[in-house]
Parts: structure tokens; C-alpha cells; sequence
């Protein structure tokens, strides 16, 4: 073990609210923050995708936020604030010598090992008897609650029940790279997961049903029943098919796991043509990523008059799809699908869709048009379902109704949960579930609080689309910057108050305004219409 003392930099090249990357002879970066006369180091880059961090957002109660999607670290301890970071940072201890800032870091077990550090266990990895924490689910939320459990020192034993075959993955390069082997987007082994987080993950486990009042969960249609402490429900959400003929033919692909990416991976190759019904994220990322394969077509088929526009709104939307045009892809827009054909060699495969009275040719069909609540197995459990299939749930994402519901969470795509706004939504977004499942995990480990995170989305569109807040149903937008370009801000404007920001190609300016979003402390739109502002 080597461990290091290096002077980085002169301290007044520091000043106060700045971070900077700085060399650590030789062994790696460092990133120096300074918060008044505290200065703090800390690994330099997000343990994400590896984005920089001197290019992110220091904010003055000591967060540290990445400029591309939105993981944030506490600067004091390189703890996770935020998903989507996987892994804390790691933290050195600093001083002013001379008036310059040493470091004293661990070089074989810091610098050298991707500059991240899982959460503080357990010595042997021994946990308590007993229920524990239960989680029905494999997705984003389980993983970071499983994470953030142990990073706030939960000490009981943890159990996963998931249909999935695999661990908790990063959904997210599904739809953006088509990558079909789950190993390379596992956040961890199940080894790991058993030995290092003492928990035990049953893979290919279908939860029937649950009992509040006793506290159990029925396993495999009542085959073996399980006890918990704490519930943790996070299903995730079931693809929608529309309610239109042809739509269960073989050929015709929703999308959400890895058995999904592999139909639509082998199905998308060089010569053949697909209609894609749905013009909002999923369908549109899974656009971005077959444009490159030479098929001989690429139809979307959208309801209203430009892709994403419901979120969006139409100037960016119609930046958006000029550049899809670009690619070879034809809209279909402000249309309705009748039917999809099926082929007379093979009539349980699809060979056309029809729109607009006009039959579009394929060799295969992938629908996007949207999530149910996967929660059809709580029908029975005295939790009170919505008319979506939605749970409702308090400010600690604790169920609202239902016995025994003071010890049951519902996260992610199922969650019905306060805005910061004070309204009430669900948001089908693997980020919102990972952040729900961190702040799950700090509250079962005792810390009590609410859960306060602004929304924050990322698209691949030809260049990195970031989004966040709550525009939903905006009555105004400002545009600064040419979507035509693919280089803008978007200020989405509800009540006279911005509620959301979109950008391409002027990252950090998302990562800040989700700060000025927790914070309270966002522009007025005439300020940013004036120009007298910049997201300071």
C-alpha cells in the first residue's frame, strides 16, 4: 500500500464555489472543491460514463453534480447524493503547507482503480436474522436501494425477488445500443451482490401476491411465502400493446429487457424495413441506434404533428425530426394506426401496417406508445390501486393506503408521488426510479427523509438531449439557440415560473438548472428572455 503526500496546487488559484482537476504526479487526477476556507479532494471523475467533474456543478451545501446525466456526490465524504452514479467517490485528505494544497492519497487503491469506491459494508459481509428488507423487482431501484441500505449503514438482511435472469442492469443502453449480453450491463454480480451487500438476489422469482396484514409475499402462485420487515415494491412497468389487430403477431416487438434488444438486434439488419408506432423516447432512441444499419426503411408513426413534442414542444421537435429526416427516416404524423397485416405465407408474422388508409411495407413492427404499472399481482393486497395501475404514495414514498402500508414502499414506474412542485405524477424514467431507490434506502436505514430530487432525462437524438423538472403540459417555451442546429436551451414556462430545461451541446446548463430547480432559486422567464441572467 502506497500511500502518497503531493502538493497540486497553489491555494489563491482556489477560490470559493470553485472546483478544479488537478495532476497527482503522475498517478491520476484529483478534483480540489472549495466551500469557503474547507477545501476538499475527492476522485475526479463520475463513476457513471467517466464525465469530468471539474466540468459539472459545485453547489454551496457541498454537491458536486455531473454535467451529463445528473449524479451527484457529496465533496466532503464522496458519498452518492444522486443515481445514476453506481459507486461513491473516493474522498482525500487535504492541507494548506506553504501556501499550497497537498493531497495524501492511497495510489494502489485509489488512483489506480477507476477512482471509485462501493458503499462501507459490513467486515466479512455478516448481516442480522431475521425478515429484513424484501424487494419485488431487478430494476434501477432495486439496485440503488440495495446500495444506498448499505451506504446508510442498514445492517439487516436483504432479499431481491426478481423475474429477470439476470442482476440489476443499465437499462438505459438497451434502447440506445441495442447491446444483447447482460453481463456487460450488470451494475453487479450476483456473487457480489451475496458476499460484498449480504444480499440474497433470487433470480427468475415471479411475487403472485402480498399480504400487508401478515406481512408476506407469495411466491410462484402461493408455491413458498416470504416474510418481511420492510417491502420495497419496484415491478417496474409492463410495455403497452395498442388495442388494434395484428398486434401480438411474432414479428411485431415491444421493448424494455434484454430479450427485447436481442428480437429487435437480430431483426434490424441491412436490407430490411420496420415501422416504428410511437414517436417519444423509447421509439426514438431505438430510431437513433438502427439509422447506421443500412435498412432499406425506418416509418414512424406519431400522434401528434412533430416526435416528443407533448414534452418537448413543437420547435424542438421539429429540429428534432429534420434531423431524423436527414437519416433516412419518414414520418407519418398527426396519425392514427388502423391495423397491422399480416403476411399470407406467414400469418403469424406482420408484413404491413396501415396509416392514413396507406398500407407501410415491413419485415418487422417495434411499438413504443408507453408503460402499464407491472402491478396487476397487488390486486388482492389491500393496496389501492389507481385507474393507471399506479400506486399512490407519501413524501417518503411510503404507500398511502392499505395496512401495514407504513412499512411498504412503491418506487419507480408505479410510484404516484409528490412533486416538488406540489402536484402529484408518475414518471416512467429509469433515473427517477434509482433515485427513488436511494432515498428508500436511506430511510429504511433511519435517516427520515423526504424525497425532494427534480426529474432529470437523457435521449441519444444524434447529439445528447438532457432534460429536467416538470414541463409537463408547459404553456410557453424559450428557445435561446437554433434546434435546427441541434444546439439550444429550451426554458419551459408554467404559471409565469420556468419548470424545465432542455439542452443539446450546452452541458452543464441542465445539470445547474436542476439545482436552481431544488433550490428555489430559478431565473424568472423575463430574465431569461432579457438575457440578464446566465445559470450561475
Amino acid at each position: 500500500m502506497t500511500t502518497k503526500t503531493v502538493a497540486v496546487l497553489e491555494e489563491s488559484e482556489l477560490k470559493d464555489g470553485q472546483m478544479k482537476e488537478v495532476a497527482f504526479e503522475g498517478e491520476g487526477k484529483v478534483l480540489l472543491s472549495r466551500i469557503g476556507d474547507k477545501i476538499h479532494a475527492t476522485s475526479a471523475f463520475c463513476t457513471h460514463y467517466g464525465a469530468p467533474l471539474a466540468k459539472g456543478i459545485l453547489t454551496s451545501d457541498g454537491r458536486v453534480v455531473c454535467p451529463w446525466h445528473g449524479a451527484c456526490f457529496n465533496v466532503c465524504n464522496g458519498d452518492i447524493e444522486d443515481a445514476p452514479a453506481p459507486m461513491a467517490l473516493h474522498s482525500f485528505k487535504t492541507s494548506v503547507v506553504d501556501g499550497k494544497i497537498n493531497v495524501i492519497a492511497n495510489v494502489d487503491n485509489t488512483l489506480k482503480k477507476n477512482m471509485s469506491r462501493q458503499a462501507t459494508l459490513l467486515d466479512g459481509g455478516i448481516y442480522g436474522t431475521g425478515p429484513g428488507a424484501v424487494i419485488v423487482g431487478g430494476g434501477s431501484g432495486t439496485f440503488h436501494a440495495v446500495e444506498s441500505m448499505r451506504e446508510h449503514g442498514y445492517t439487516g438482511p436483504i432479499t431481491v425477488l426478481t423475474k429477470e435472469t439476470h442482476t440489476p442492469i443499465d437499462r438505459t443502453k438497451l434502447s440506445k445500443a441495442l447491446i444483447t449480453d447482460p453481463a456487460k450491463l450488470e451494475y453487479r454480480s450476483a456473487a457480489d451482490l451475496r458476499i460484498k451487500y449480504g444480499t440474497n438476489i433470487r433470480l427468475g422469482t415471479e411475487v403472485t401476491s402480498v399480504d400487508l396484514e401478515k406481512k408476506t409475499v407469495s411466491i410462484d402462485g402461493g408455491k413458498e411465502t416470504l416474510a418481511y420487515d420492510k417491502l420495497i415494491l419496484a415491478p417496474g412497468g409492463t410495455p403497452r400493446r395498442l388495442p388494434i389487430d395484428g398486434v401480438n403477431l411474432d414479428n411485431v416487438f415491444t421493448f424494455r429487457g434484454i430479450e427485447d434488444s436481442k428480437k429487435v438486434d437480430a431483426a434490424a439488419q441491412e436490407g430490411k424495413k420496420v415501422v416504428v408506432i410511437g414517436s417519444s423516447f423509447i421509439s426514438m432512441e431505438l430510431v437513433a441506434a438502427i439509422t447506421k444499419r443500412k435498412l432499406a426503411s425506418i416509418d414512424v408513426i406519431g400522434m401528434e404533428e412533430f416526435p416528443f413534442e407533448s414534452v418537448l414542444g413543437k420547435e424542438v421537435g421539429a429540429g428534432l425530426k429534420k434531423y431524423h429526416e436527414s437519416q433516412g427516416v419518414k414520418f407519418h404524423m398527426q396519425s392514427k394506426v388502423e391495423k397491422i397485416v399480416p403476411s399470407e405465407e406467414d400469418p403469424k408474422l406482420a408484413k404491413g401496417v396501415i396509416v392514413n388508409g396507406e398500407t407501410l411495407p415491413c419485415d418487422f413492427v417495434i411499438m413504443g406508445v408507453g408503460v402499464a404499472p407491472a402491478t396487476e399481482f397487488l390486486k388482492t393486497s389491500g393496496v389501492e390501486l389507481e385507474k393507471d395501475g399506479g400506486i399512490k404514495v407519501d413524501s417518503h414514498l411510503r404507500l398511502k393506503s392499505g395496512k401495514g402500508g407504513k412499512d411498504v414502499y412503491a418506487i419507480g414506474d408505479i410510484a404516484i408521488y409528490p412533486q416538488v412542485d406540489g402536484s402529484e405524477s408518475r414518471i416512467e424514467h429509469w433515473n427517477v426510479a434509482g433515485n427513488h431507490g436511494r432515498a428508500v434506502g436511506l430511510n429504511i436505514a433511519g435517516k427520515d427523509q423526504p424525497f425532494v430530487k427534480v426529474p432529470i432525462f437523457w435521449s441519444a437524438q444524434g447529439q445528447q438531449l438532457r432534460y429536467c423538472g416538470l414541463g409537463a403540459k408547459f404553456e410557453d417555451v424559450i428557445i435561446k439557440g437554433d434546434p435546427n442546429d441541434m444546439k439550444f436551451i429550451a426554458y419551459y414556462i408554467k404559471g409565469n415560473k420556468i419548470v424545465a430545461v432542455a439542452s443539446m451541446q450546452n452541458d452543464p446548463v441542465v445539470s445547474k438548472a436542476s439545482e436552481l430547480l431544488r433550490l428555489g432559486l430559478m431565473p424568472t422567464p423575463e430574465e431569461v428572455k432579457d438575457g440578464k441572467v446566465g445559470l450561475k
